[in-house]
């Protein structure tokens, strides 16, 4: 077992590892363990009651957070024609045809999300597939990122939408915020991220669903979260 350094085990006494906290109280203790100079990133980790091993038990989908995630996220759409113009009023911060595809071949990587129209996905997947596949930036209709509304997906994403699925072990990961964050965004963020996992719950997964969730810091130790209080006022 590695050994923590001092200030991690100061953090670790602000925290009680016998109890589950409400999400309000665990996103009230955000504040008092945080310690790096950095903004650092409030993360949610859930542990599902499926067998990651069967496809049609594995969960991925996407939750439009109420306060975004704190992150500036460069958003690429590719797209046809007037499609191109509608993604780029709505802040796509790199829109264009399919000219681009070569670029990206060629090492281009300006950008944190990329999305397109349905009419490019032949070229995209073909030609991308090995290239975006890997770093989880290949658009999907199960996430969100294909559509011909491509001025209402790129808004979303700017606007903190995030993707989440499960590992391989059946846990999922996903930011939820920033340290900076007043401890009601993060908890409202919490709670429709639980929410929104709940409602991605395949039918053909047994016994109990949402098996642990903690929320943690960057830096810091790892806080018990009650999944219930998602639903409490």
């Amino acid at each position: 077992m590695p050994k923590h350094g001092k200030r991690y085990r100061a953090l670790l006494e602000k925290v009680d590892l016998n109890k589950v906290y409400s999400i309000d109280e665990a996103a009230a203790l955000i504040p008092q363990i945080k310690s790096a100079r950095f903004d650092e990133t409030v993360e949610v980790h859930v542990k599902l009651g499926i067998d990651a091993r069967k496809s049609d038990q594995n969960v991925r989908s996407t939750v439009a957070l109420p306060h975004g995630t704190g992150r500036t996220v460069r958003v690429l759409a590719i797209a046809k024609g007037e499609k191109i113009a509608e993604a780029q009023a709505a802040g796509a911060d790199i829109a264009a045809g399919e000219e681009i595809i070569q670029e990206i071949l060629d090492g281009r990587s300006d950008f944190d999300a990329v999305v397109a129209t349905p009419d490019v996905m032949g070229a995209v997947g073909s030609k991308l597939g090995r290239v975006l596949g890997p770093k989880g930036l290949l658009p999907n209709p199960k996430a969100g990122t294909v559509g011909f509304n491509i001025g209402e997906i790129v808004r979303e994403i700017k606007a903190g939408r995030i993707e989440f699925r499960n590992d391989k072990t059946g846990v999922v990961h996903a930011p939820i915020g920033k340290a900076s964050f007043a401890p009601e965004k993060i908890a409202d963020n919490l709670r429709a991220f639980i929410k929104a996992v709940e409602s991605a719950k395949p039918e053909s997964a047994k016994g109990t669903y949402l098996r642990s969730v903690y929320l943690s810091t960057t830096m810091g130790p790892s806080i018990k979260v009650n999944p219930s209080s998602a639903h409490q006022s």
